[in-house]
Order: C-alpha cells, then sequence, then structure tokens
C-alpha cells in the first residue's frame, strides 16, 4: 500500500489531501469533524484509513478550508459544500480507476454530508449525526438516563448520595428531563439534515456510540425505527475501544463491499 499527499483547489484556495491507494475500485472519502485536522485526534484518522486502504478500498483524507494544512478561511460544516465537492473531484481524479465512492464523517462531518445532499458520494456512512444547536442545550433524555444508569452500578456515586454530597436541587431537575417526550418531528439543525439527505438515493448507514452524547441526542430527534442505524453500546465519540474501533471497521468495510 502506497501512501502520500497532494494538493487540490477549492475556490482558489489550495487544500492538502492525504491518499491510501488500494487497487479496489469502492473508495472512502473521509471527511474530519469539528477543526480536526485529516490525521485526527492521536492520529486516529491515519490508522483508520489505513484499515481501510489495507482492506483493498482506496481512502482520501483531506483539509477543508481552515484546519490544518490549508488556505482560505474556516466557516465551519455549514459552509463546506464546496470543500466536499473538490475533494471529491481530486479523489476521483487521482484515483481514475474508481467507479463508486462512499462518504464517511463523524459529528458535524456526519452533518455536512447530510446537508449537502450527500456531496455527489454514491453512499453514506453517517456517524453520531451533530443536532445539537448550542452548547446550552440541555443534554437529550436519552444521555442523561445513561448517566444514572451508570451512577447506579458505582459504589463510589452512591455513598455521595447517601451521605448528601449530591445537590438535590440538580437531581431532581435531571431526574425531570429524562422524562421529557421527544419531538413527533425533526427541529432545527435535525429538520435541516433530514430534508437534506431526503434528496439522496444512495445506500446510507447511521453509526452511533451508544456513550456519546451527540449519537444519543441524534436518536433523541430522529425516528429510532430507521432501518439504517447501527448502534454500538459502549463506543465513545470517537470509538477509541479496540472493541468499538474492530466494529467501525467492520461497518464500513460492510458499506464498501455492497
Amino acid at each position: 500500500m502506497t501512501r502520500r499527499q497532494f494538493t487540490f483547489r477549492c475556490e482558489g484556495a489550495q487544500l492538502v489531501g492525504t491518499l491510501d491507494e488500494a487497487a479496489g475500485t469502492t473508495g472512502l472519502l473521509l471527511v474530519t469533524g469539528g477543526n480536526e485536522i485529516r490525521a485526527g485526534a492521536w492520529n486516529g484518522q491515519a490508522l483508520f484509513a489505513d484499515h481501510i486502504a489495507q482492506a483493498g478500498h482506496p481512502v482520501l483524507r483531506f483539509d477543508r478550508r481552515g484546519p490544518g494544512d490549508r488556505e482560505g478561511i474556516n466557516g465551519g460544516f455549514r459552509s463546506s459544500v464546496p470543500d466536499l465537492a473538490a475533494a471529491l473531484a481530486a479523489f476521483r481524479a487521482q484515483c481514475p480507476h474508481l467507479t463508486r465512492v462512499v462518504g464517511f464523517g463523524n459529528c458535524d462531518a456526519a452533518s455536512a454530508l447530510m446537508l449537502a445532499g450527500g456531496a455527489g458520494c454514491d453512499g453514506l456512512i453517517l456517524s453520531n449525526p451533530w443536532t445539537i444547536e448550542d452548547d446550552s442545550e440541555e443534554a437529550p433524555a436519552e444521555v442523561v438516563r445513561d448517566h444514572y444508569r451508570r451512577r447506579l452500578t458505582d459504589p463510589a456515586a452512591i455513598k455521595r448520595l447517601l451521605t448528601g454530597k449530591v445537590p438535590i436541587g440538580s437531581l431532581i431537575r435531571s431526574l425531570l428531563s429524562a422524562l421529557r417526550p421527544a419531538p413527533k418531528a425533526p427541529e432545527g439543525l435535525a429538520a435541516e439534515i433530514a430534508a437534506g439527505l431526503a434528496s439522496f438515493s444512495g445506500e446510507v448507514r447511521f453509526l452511533i456510540a451508544g456513550r456519546d452524547r451527540t449519537g444519543l441526542a441524534f436518536l433523541s430527534k430522529w425516528d429510532k425505527t430507521d432501518p439504517r442505524i447501527c448502534t454500538f453500546a459502549e463506543a465513545t465519540h470517537s470509538y477509541v475501544e479496540p472493541a468499538a474501533q474492530d466494529w467501525l471497521v467492520e461497518q464500513v468495510l460492510e458499506v464498501l463491499r455492497n
């Protein structure tokens, strides 16, 4: 397997991509979330790309305008449609043997792909899509219930409660929030990404980390009976747990091989 870097243009700005080459005709466009650079935290994206390429599928990672080795202004995930289009065109140019490209995004990278109606990809893997409007938004009921399930199995937490070291007011507010009904239809950003995805006709798979606030917030605003949703209960946001990493690779390869 060969790994190489190259540059490409996006609305006058120079962007940098890293390509893990492979002979397969289905490639993975790996879109980074937040202000994360293409290598990922603790080189996680690079290691993930290597796993996929070793299985025979080319992988392109890139820094959109703003973060990493790039030019241009960071406008956030809502303004990344041109970056996605430029990266996809560059991927196809660098790997002319590709007949199919699947886009993968975690967090707001998943939301960016949805807002872009798939951004020209043939399939989408959407991990823990970002639906939180602002940091002051209350945690969804699923997150609160998961928090207290874990606390009830923690002897130290039970001791704090029994010895009066847990603020009762905060506890009551949290318990009441766990009883909030889920909205009947997506609202706000959740409605926007739903509308964007509605125009996409390719394969879609949602991946949800069961211990991630972002993923659980998405589930609280989405139809939980959606058959495209796959969940790994013990995974955190970036799938750092060994079993979660294995599950993530398996899920992605399954879509790439379809």
